[in-house]
Formats: C-alpha cells, structure tokens, sequence
C-alpha cells in the first residue's frame, strides 16, 4: 500500500478489531476524513476492502506516516488492547505527537492507569482524554454513550468529533464531560459494574420463571412485555430474543439450553468492587454479581458441590401465575434500583478524589 496521501485526515483511529473499525466507520459516516492504523497491517487492509466505500478513509501501515496525514491539533482514538497494549502504543506515538495534540483512549482501562499515563503526558503538552465507550459494537457504529474525562480544555478540543458520533436522544448528545484526570473511564468502570449486577438479576428472573414452570419461549413473552415498561431496557430486550433463539444444529433445541453456564470478566467489576472497597462504599449487590460470576467460571468446584450436597427443589408450585409473574418482575426492577444506587453512590464518592 502506498502510504504517501495528499488529502488530511480531520480525525486518525488506532486499533481495527471490532470497536475500532466500528467507530472508524461511525465517524465516516458523520463526514468525517478518517485515518485508520492498525499494528497488523492486514486488519487495515480487510476493513478498506469490506468498507471503504462508506466514506473517506486514509489508510496507512506506518504509525508515524498515520500521524503526519492528520491536521493540527491532531485527533487521535486509540481502541487497543488494554494495559500494556496501551503502553506501548503510547511509547510509540508520543515522540510523534506536537501540544496541543489529542489522544483518546476508548477502551476499557483501569482509571489508576489512565491518572497514570494523563500525568505523564501533561508535560508535553498532550491532551489525554480517557474515555468510557457503551453500547458495544453495534453502538460503536450506530452511535455509543461517550464519558469524556481529562482536563476541561482536552475535552473541548476532542468534544466535536465525539458529540457528533454519540447517540443521540431527543436532539441531545449522550456524550458529555466527567472530570478531571481519570474520570472518564473510572464512571464507565461503575457502568460496567452496575450492568453486571443487572445481567445477574435477568438470570436470576429467568431462573425463577423456568423453576415455575415457564418454558423458554413463555418467559421470552414475559420480558418482552416487561421492556414495554419501566424496565425497557436494552439487556431485557435482548433476553427476550436470546430466549426465543433455537440452536442451528437442532432446530428443536433452545439455544440457551445448550450455552455452557460459564461467564468471564475482562475486569471492570472487578474493579468496581475494589475501589469501592477503597472509598468504604456498599457494592455488595454488584459484588455479589462479580463473584457469581466467577463461581460460574469454577466449573471443577461446582461439580464436586453437586456430588457432595443434594440442592434445593427446582420446581415452584404456584397458583395465581400472572401474579406470580407480577412479583418476579417487582423484584427485578427492585434489585435494578439497588445496583443503580449503589453504583452512583460509588461515583459520587470518587467525585472527591479525582476532581
């Protein structure tokens, strides 16, 4: 690829996995000249070929040829791999950078690193903006929630291209300025947090259901109907269609009843609990949803538990199932306020310390 482009890039994405090409191509489509760079020349290649067409876009194989090709005060998203990923792409690009310039960091990072790297490129007069992105890859293409941190002047100067590619709600912007320092990521940490605890209470309400004799496809209609209220909400609405979903090897089969009952964590809860336990704040109910999770993960331990003690009866008799329906979902919305408060008060906390 020739590397040498006459046109200026408005704005430059570091990182093609998924979220990357996402908002790349999110920004292409907001009429923004878009840069794009990838460590794996190849990842750069395969998204020109499957997207070029979607607007203007510079691709480039060299880092410092990247940076030249972007106009001044450089704009610059990185979306790698996080902790040392993210190091060493910062290592690289600094010496390639002027003040002024803006570099973003969208990936899910532990807000210590972010005061961390923030402080050590302040003195050159860099702009680093770490910046929680929600709404998956999905919402990193049609348009994610944004949370900003860094000094008030990087925020400024990155605002436009990030309130232009954010979701939009009644004609307002979801985008918006945390605070100072590591802000930013350190909200999307508790986001993160509170929406673990929240997939925890839709598994449990599942649960429940199934044990009174719901099958997968009645309780899909029953969160259907609950995401028409006060609970309508992404992960509800989702469960609805996860629920319906047959296994494409066995049409007869519900997909769910043959997912491994395992779940991971890429560290934001983990997080979340730690600082709270810092601030001496009440996550219990977000902690418990951590730990499940990695209950569910110690899959040696739970079998020999079944082999050791006989569980509880699965089965729930109940005789006004419409009402029985109507307290599952009064708990479930309960719980949701629980976590939601617990989180917020965690934030309000750390308010303090990092403004």
């Amino acid at each position: 690829m020739a590397d040498s482009v006459p046109q200026t890039a408005e704005v430059g994405v570091i990182g093609m996995a998924v979220m990357g090409s996402n908002l790349a191509r999110n920004m292409a489509h907001k009429g923004f000249r878009v840069a794009i760079y990838n460590r794996t020349a190849s990842r750069t290649d395969e998204v020109i070929a499957e997207h070029g067409t979607e607007g203007t876009f510079l691709p480039f194989h060299d880092l410092a040829d990247f940076v030249a090709s972007l106009e001044r005060p450089r704009h610059i998203v990185m979306m790698v791999k996080t902790g040392r990923g993210t190091d060493a792409v910062i290592k690289e690009i600094t010496p390639l950078l002027q003040p002024g310039d803006v570099l973003v960091d969208g990936g899910n990072v532990y807000s210590g690193d972010t005061r961390r790297r923030e402080e050590a490129l302040r003195p050159a007069g860099i702009h680093h903006v770490g910046t929680g992105i929600s709404g998956g890859e999905v919402g990193a293409l049609e348009g994610p929630s944004i949370m900003p941190g860094g000094s008030k002047a990087s925020y400024e100067a990155i605002c436009p291209v990030l309130e232009r590619i954010s979701a939009q709600v009644d004609g307002e912007s979801c985008c918006a300025w945390m605070g100072t320092d590591g802000s930013g990521h350190f909200v999307k940490i508790v986001h993160n947090g509170i929406e673990y605890a929240d997939m925890q209470f839709i598994g449990e309400a599942h649960a429940v259901l199934r044990a009174a004799g719901l099958t997968n496809a009645e309780a899909a209609d029953v969160f259907e109907s609950w995401n028409h209220g006060d609970l309508d909400s992404y992960l509800v609405e989702i469960t609805s269609r996860v629920l319906r979903a047959k296994d494409p090897r066995d049409p007869a089969t519900d997909l769910l009843d043959v997912i491994r009952d395992e779940a991971g964590m890429k560290g934001t809860g983990t997080w979340t609990v730690q600082t709270a336990l810092e601030f001496g704040v009440d996550v219990s109910t977000i902690g418990e949803a951590v730990f499940t999770r990695s209950v569910s993960s110690a899959t040696p331990v739970r079998k020999a538990s079944q082999q050791a003690l006989k569980g509880p009866d699965r089965t729930i008799s109940v005789d006004d199932r419409r009402a029985f329906i109507d307290d599952v979902r009064d708990a479930l919305w309960s719980a949701k306020i629980v976590a939601y408060t617990q989180g917020l008060d965690e934030i309000r906390n750390a308010a303090a310390e990092y403004n």
